[in-house]
């Protein structure tokens, strides 16, 4: 029991660290820090499941247009947890992120818990990401007259719900081209061959940029950022002449399913603001941790809260919102809009171009992310200390990075969105909490630690964090907490096996 709560102090954390005889490299700046931020929260979110947090679907309500709301309470979540993390991150500017601030004020085994948890965000989160973008790559081409073959570019699930549909009497073309992977695909063994080949192509493209070194992904993902908010923009200008009021009033009224479809719809859009915790994991390698991360995360958050919020008052304007339930909510605002053709199939064209390039940037950021916990687990013992390796050239954890990229592209190959957005989404509210908690727990057992970002108004904030995200994971619904549960289980069978064994905090405190 005494191993399960010891916990790693600030001050030993951070000289492990000074002494490390191969670190990584900081070169990051507050704006790039920033950057990273918006990069990884602005992506499938706002692309894609905007339109089910809208319409709602077979186990939760919608929020129609008061989908606004949704977005600021599921800010207001965000903005406590974010204060949190920019005390731990300015504290302890290590790429552990939650796990090492977990480490610092919770102990060994809640540490072991949350960084487990983080796979969910990062690694798991990433693989719904990665097929998002496929989909959106393939709708892009589209406008060049290229279409991969079906079979190349879905999943499993997709391609037979889609086969079900049509041998039901289903016509669009966009069911029949899904549909058409059954019947089309090559045969192994009788079974049809259906793999996404552009997920699996962009995963490993990412792994290979974010081993060459975090200077050139940062680099690169600054350029994405700066063309996705363009994107956003643009969207937001050509919408706003295309909103027809009564579209906010119409189809039962602003708030059609009431308080209970604007909470519902936010548990739902919360995968929106996944990311700006992911500028955490990358403070190892900021120039000036103490003043800059706080600013990263904070910044960064502010930032996409102002854009969510103007694209849902201008999606919401445009077209009648029980329409809004696709997988590319703002490209069929776009197509049930009225107004001028020419522009409006332009910006469709560039929306698609957005969607492909914000979802490569939250590929980037969460393919940095990742690693970086697997390599500060390493460095402590609860696996295997391969893991902890550093390229000496590039000075990147290149082979965490690589296991990370092989793992996601496999399943992102085969795997079905649906079946990873709302498992993300409560793996990462629940590493909220726990991060809250710890800020809590750290100023009683070390008030004097030197901080260069506090929390204001503590308790009242950090509790505000615990308290809002648990009521954001109470509005998913009872499978995904048991799918949660499973994963937990899992990872406590492997810290048992192995972490606990090999930590190096039990073999310091002489328990070995």
């Amino acid at each position: 029991m005494n191993q399960l709560l010891a916990r790693k102090p600030v001050s030993q954390i951070l000289q492990e660290t000074a002494t490390t005889e191969v670190g990584l490299k900081r070169v990051l700046g507050k704006w790039q820090l920033t950057a990273l931020g918006v990069g990884a929260i602005i992506g499938a979110g706002i692309f894609a499941t905007t339109g089910t947090a809208i319409v709602g679907d077979s186990v939760r309500l919608g929020a129609g247009p008061a989908i606004v709301l949704s977005f600021v309470i599921t800010a207001i979540a965000c903005g406590f947890a974010a204060v949190c993390y920019a005390e731990f991150a300015a504290m302890v500017p290590i790429s552990g992120s939650a796990y090492t601030y977990a480490y610092a004020s919770l102990g060994e085994l809640v540490a072991w818990i949350i960084g487990w948890d983080l796979i969910i965000e990062y690694a798991v989160g990433n693989i719904a990401v990665a097929i998002s973008w496929a989909g959106h790559f393939r709708e892009l081409i589209s406008h060049f007259g290229i279409q991969i073959p079906a079979w190349l570019s879905i999943d499993y699930r997709t391609a037979h719900q889609a086969a079900a549909a049509a041998a039901q009497g289903a016509t669009d073309p966009g069911t029949l081209y899904l549909a058409s992977a059954v019947s089309e695909a090559p045969k192994l063994f009788g079974l049809p061959v259906i793999v996404n080949v552009p997920a699996v192509l962009i995963v490993v493209l990412l792994t290979a940029l974010l081993v060459y070194g975090i200077r050139e992904s940062a680099v690169s993902n600054s350029i994405m950022v700066v063309l996705k908010i363009a994107v956003l923009f643009f969207f937001i200008g050509v919408g706003a002449f295309l909103i027809r009021p009564e579209n906010y009033t119409a189809y039962g009224g602003f708030a059609p399913n009431g308080f209970k479809g604007i909470t519902a719809a936010a548990a739902i859009i919360f995968f929106s603001y996944i990311g700006f915790d992911a500028v955490s994991t990358a403070a190892e390698e900021a120039k000036d941790p103490k003043r800059d991360m706080p600013f990263g995360i904070v910044m960064s958050l502010v930032i996409c809260t102002v854009i969510f919020i103007l694209v849902a008052v201008v999606m919401t304007g445009m077209a009648p919102w029980p329409q809004l339930g696709t997988a590319e909510p703002m490209i069929t605002a776009l197509a049930l809009a009225r107004g001028n053709d020419r522009m409006i199939e332009i910006a469709r064209f560039v929306v698609a171009l957005g969607a492909v390039i914000a979802m490569t940037t939250v590929l980037l950021v969460f393919q940095l992310g990742q690693p970086r916990i697997f390599f500060s687990m390493a460095r402590d013992g609860l696996l295997p200390q391969w893991a902890a390796k550093v390229h000496p050239r590039f000075r990147t954890p290149y082979v965490t990075t690589i296991i990370t990229g092989a793992f996601v592209a496999f399943f992102a190959a085969f795997a079905n969105i649906d079946e990873v957005v709302e498992l993300t989404n409560i793996g990462t509210l629940f590493a909220f909490v726990l991060v809250a908690v710890g800020v809590l727990v750290l100023r009683y057992t070390e008030p004097d630690r030197e901080r260069p970002f506090k929390v204001p108004l503590v308790p009242i904030v950090p509790l505000g964090a615990v308290a809002a995200c648990l009521f954001l994971m109470l509005q998913l619904p009872g499978i995904t907490w048991i799918r949660f549960g499973l994963w937990l289980a899992a990872g406590l069978i492997i810290y048992f096996s192995y972490g606990y064994r090999k930590s190096r905090l039990k073999a310091a405190n002489g328990s070995a």
